[in-house]
C-alpha cells in the first residue's frame, strides 16, 4: 500500500463481452480506495455452453473481499443486463443503492424477490442533482435509451471529471423518455472531462441511428393491411415501442391484449413511475378470445425465442385459449441479439408452418436499436472532449475498434476487459493490476462458479450419456456374480443387434471373476477397473466413451 492516491476503474462484467454490466470505480491510496459500483446485471444462458442454468451472474469476489469500502451502487437503467443481479449480489455487498424512479420500482422489486430490505434503493433525482459518495460526487444524466429514464453516470473525483455513459443513443423524439439534450451535455463538458467510458455496441454500425419517433408510421401501415390477427413482440422493456404498437392496433380500431408477465410489469411500472401516458386500454386472454380476429392484436413476450415465453408458446399452439392460423399476421419488432438466432428461427419456422405470415427487422421498417452507432458516438466524443476513452458494453472486436476510432481522434484509450484495472490518475491510462474473474452461475436455487466443475460435468453427461453399475462385495471379498447397469442417455441396442447393458453386465462377469484379491479390496482399483471394461464395450458398440458411475457395496461379516 502506497500513501498516493490513485482513480481506478475495474469492470467485473459488460467489457469484452455484451451482458452482465458491473463496473467499479475507485479513489484513495492504493489497497485503500473508496469504491462504488455501477450496475448489477445478469447474462442468459444457452443450453449449449450452460445447460440447466437459470442465470449467470457477475463474480464479485474482489469487490466482496472490499465490501466496507463500498460507498454505494448506482444503477443507470432498469435492463436485465444492468440491473438484474442485485438481490442476488446485494447481501454480499450491502451498500445503498441508488437509481432513477423507474429503474428503483424493478429494483426494489428484486431486493424483495431475494428477501432483502426494498428501501435500500433510495430513489435519484437526474442532473442537476448531487450525490456525494464518499470522494465522489455523482450526477444521473437523462440519456435516450430502448427503455425509460436511463441515465449515464456524472462522477466527481478528486483526479477530475468521469463520465460513465450507461446504455445510450441520440435520439430526438423518442416517443417515451427524455430527448438527447445537447445543452446539458454541453455544461458537463465544459468544466473538462478526464475519462468518458462509453458503450460500444454498435461502433461497426456507420450510419446514423434512427429515432423510435419513425416507426408509427411503418408499422401503422403493417397493422392497417392485415387481414387477420395481428401480434407483435419486442423488448418488454420497450416501453415506446408497445405503446407504438398498441397505438397503431387501436388507430386500426383492434382491441389490445398484452401477454406475458414481463410486458404487463413493464407497463404498469411505466405508469406508476409517470413516464408512459395514455397506453391503450387491453382485455384479458379471456376476453381475448370472444373478439373477432381480424379486430385483435396481441403484444407478447419472446422476441428472442425464449421457450416458455407467449411466442414460443403460440407457435406451438393455443397459449390461454388464443391461436394463431393461417393468414395471421407475426411481427418480430426487434433485433435478433447474437446467439439467439436458432430459438428465434425454430418459433418462425414453427409459424410459417400454420401459414402465418412473418414479418422482422430485416428490412429495417420496425425496429430502431436503443444503442447508438458509429456517427452518435463520434458526436458524443466531440461533445465531451474526453483526455482518455475506455470502452466498454461490447465484445473484444468491439472494444478494439472503439479504442482505434478514439485514438485516430486523438484521445488516450485503451483496451480493459473484464478483470482489467485501469488507473485513470496521470497523463495517460495504465492497465496496473489484472484480477481473475469469471462468472457465478444462478442454477436452481444454487451459486455455482464457472470453474466449480458442476456445469462441465453436465456437458459431459449430455454430450456422452451415463452408465451406471452397482456392484456387491461379500463377507469374504468375492465379488457377487450379478453386477446391475443402467443407462441413460444411451441406445439400448448395439451395433451387433443385442441389449447394450446385458453386454456390459457379460463382460463385467467375466473380468471380475479374475480380479486379485488387491484390486477387489481397492473401492478406487476396483472402479477404474470398471470404468475400462464399460467404455470399451461402448467404444466397439455404440462408438461412445460414456460417463460412468460405480457403486461398490460391501457387506460386512454379522
Amino acid at each position: 500500500m502506497t500513501d498516493r492516491n490513485r482513480l481506478i476503474y475495474l469492470p467485473l462484467g459488460g467489457a469484452g463481452e455484451i451482458g452482465m454490466n458491473c463496473y467499479v470505480y475507485g479513489f484513495g491510496p492504493q489497497g485503500a480506495e473508496r469504491l462504488i459500483v455501477v450496475d448489477t446485471g445478469v447474462a442468459f444462458p444457452d443450453m449449449d455452453g450452460q445447460p440447466g442454468v437459470d442465470l449467470i451472474l457477475p463474480d464479485i469476489d474482489w469487490l466482496a473481499e472490499r465490501a466496507d469500502r463500498i460507498e454505494g451502487i448506482f444503477i443507470t437503467h432498469a435492463h436485465e443486463d444492468h440491473v438484474g443481479a442485485l438481490g442476488h449480489l446485494w447481501g454480499r455487498l450491502r451498500a445503498p443503492v441508488r437509481a432513477r424512479r423507474f429503474t428503483a420500482i424493478h429494483a426494489m422489486r428484486k431486493m424483495e424477490e431475494a428477501g432483502h430490505d426494498p428501501l435500500q434503493v433510495q430513489v435519484a433525482d437526474p442532473y442537476p442533482a448531487v450525490i456525494e459518495a464518499g470522494p465522489f460526487k455523482v450526477q444521473f444524466a437523462p440519456v435516450s435509451h430502448s427503455i425509460p429514464e436511463a441515465s449515464a453516470l456524472v462522477i466527481d473525483t478528486p483526479e477530475g471529471r468521469v463520465v460513465h455513459s450507461g446504455d445510450f443513443k441520440i435520439d430526438r423524439d423518442p416517443v417515451v423518455g427524455e430527448p438527447f439534450d445537447p445543452e446539458m451535455w454541453g455544461q458537463i463538458a465544459a468544466d473538462g472531462v478526464r475519462a468518458f467510458i462509453c458503450d460500444s455496441t454498435n461502433v461497426f454500425s456507420r450510419h446514423p441511428g434512427r429515432s423510435e419517433s419513425q416507426l408509427p408510421e411503418p408499422i401503422g401501415e403493417l397493422v392497417t393491411n392485415a387481414k387477420g390477427m395481428v401480434v407483435a413482440t419486442t423488448f418488454a422493456s420497450n416501453i415506446a415501442r408497445l405503446k407504438t404498437l398498441a397505438d397503431a392496433g387501436t388507430a386500426n380500431g383492434r382491441t389490445i391484449c398484452l401477454l406475458g408477465r414481463a410486458m404487463k410489469r413493464m407497463v404498469a411500472a411505466g405508469t406508476e413511475a409517470g413516464v408512459l401516458t395514455g397506453f391503450p386500454s387491453t382485455v384479458s386472454p379471456e376476453e381475448a378470445s370472444e373478439i373477432p380476429r381480424e379486430n385483435l392484436m396481441l403484444i407478447v413476450t419472446g422476441s428472442q425465442g425464449e421457450r416458455r415465453a407467449a411466442s414460443a408458446a403460440l407457435s406451438r399452439g393455443s397459449y390461454l385459449g388464443l391461436e394463431l392460423r393461417e393468414g395471421d399476421t407475426f411481427l418480430f419488432s426487434s433485433k435478433t441479439i447474437p446467439g439467439n438466432e436458432v430459438g428465434v428461427a425454430r418459433i418462425q419456422n414453427a409459424l410459417a408452418e400454420k401459414g402465418v405470415e412473418i414479418v422482422d427487422e430485416s428490412a429495417g421498417f420496425y425496429h430502431v436499436s436503443g444503442h447508438a452507432n458509429r456517427p452518435d458516438l463520434e458526436a458524443m466524443h466531440d461533445i465531451l472532449r474526453p483526455q482518455v476513452l475506455i470502452p466498454n458494453h461490447g465484445e473484444y472486436r468491439h472494444l478494439r475498434e472503439h479504442t482505434r476510432l478514439a485514438l485516430s481522434k486523438g484521445m488516450d484509450a485503451v483496451v480493459a476487459a473484464n478483470g482489467s484495472m485501469v488507473e485513470l490518475s496521470g497523463n495517460a491510462p495504465q492497465i496496473v493490476e489484472y484480477h481473475d474473474v469469471g462468472r457465478t452461475y444462478l442454477d436452481g436455487s444454487a451459486f455455482v462458479g464457472a470453474f466449480d466443475g458442476v456445469i462441465r460435468d453436465r456437458m459431459k453427461l449430455a454430450l456422452n450419456g451415463l452408465v451406471a453399475v452397482a456392484l456387491i462385495v461379500d463377507e469374504d471379498d468375492e465379488i457377487l456374480e450379478d453386477s446391475w447397469v443402467a443407462l441413460r442417455g444411451l441406445p439400448e441396442m448395439g451395433q451387433s443387434g443385442e441389449d447394450l447393458a446385458q453386454m456390459i453386465e457379460d463382460d463385467l462377469a467375466t473380468t471380475l471373476a479374475r480380479l486379485d484379491a488387491r484390486t477387489v479390496d481397492s473401492d478406487d482399483k476396483l472402479e477404474d477397473t470398471v470404468k475400462r471394461i464399460v467404455r470399451q464395450v461402448c467404444v466397439t458398440e455404440i462408438g461412445k466413451k460414456p460417463e460412468v458411475t460405480v457403486l461398490v457395496s460391501r457387506l460386512m461379516a454379522g
